[in-house]
């Protein structure tokens, strides 16, 4: 006796077709929402805020970012516009971070000022460590606890190289320097004499300056004031003294 095997079913066949149609309306929806995104003033700039400068403008830092208010906020990254702001000479770094909606902040870092110079006009110029000359104006009166160079001619090498030497200084032994003016010599052409705040009178050179500064200190801090010489051999002479043989050479001038 033969049994009949039963008819098998086929299984519902899945509608291809409407899932298609649901990731076309996702994908519709998507660009939908993104054209109105970007083309509302969400996607924009709506403020840049600059902070950190001294001597650098407002105007400067924003122009060399070459971003302004109404821009696409995602259009250029943040690491571009510190590129482009560290572009300025003045700067030493910059960073870049966005807030959304709209605002990107800016926070600038100049070369450290490491000594001013008065022109024959009266106005004084901030010189950074990078050998950079600005305008200081008033701003600059309030932070003269740095030399004053004198003397200098604009395109004199070694005053590039003296902006160097004194950015590695100490900012509480560079405080006490008040001027600086170049004395060049055939043994040194980099020779310089110093003046201090605590009155003393120093002969160096550019090239030793940094190696010497802790030898000066020493003798400022335990010594009168006077005059010290720091070239191949270090010598000091106090004032007093000095003028003690200024008188004793008068003396013997008249009686002769």
């Amino acid at each position: 006796m033969s049994t009949q095997m039963p008819v098998l079913k086929e299984p519902p066949r899945k509608r291809r077709g409407n899932k298609k149609l649901l990731a076309v309306l996702f994908l519709l929806f998507i660009a939908l929402l993104a054209v109105l995104f970007f083309n509302s003033s969400i996607s924009k700039i709506s403020e840049i805020q600059i902070t950190g400068m001294h001597f650098t403008s407002t105007e400067e830092v924003a122009g060399a970012s070459r971003i302004e208010v109404g821009d696409a906020f995602f259009q250029i990254a943040s690491s571009d516009i510190a590129a482009n702001v560290k572009t300025l000479p003045q700067v030493e770094d910059a960073k870049v971070m966005k807030v959304f909606p709209g605002i990107v902040k800016i926070t600038v870092q100049e070369y450290p000022v490491v000594a001013f110079e008065l022109s024959a006009q009266g106005d004084l110029t901030a010189l950074l460590s990078n050998g950079t000359s600005l305008a200081a104006g008033q701003e600059g009166l309030q932070l003269l606890d740095k030399p004053v160079l004198s003397g200098w001619e604009p395109s004199d090498p070694m005053k590039l190289e003296l902006t160097k030497q004194l950015a590695l200084i100490p900012a509480k032994q560079l405080s006490d320097l008040s001027e600086i003016s170049p004395i060049p010599s055939k043994a040194y052409p980099d020779r310089i004499r110093m003046y201090t705040r605590t009155k003393f009178e120093v002969i160096t050179a550019v090239s030793v300056l940094t190696e010497k500064i802790d030898a000066l200190n020493a003798v400022i801090e335990t010594q009168e004031p006077g005059k010290i010489t720091m070239l191949l051999a270090d010598t000091y002479v106090p004032f007093e003294t000095e003028e003690e043989g200024d008188e004793s050479h008068s003396e013997n001038v008249e009686s002769e």
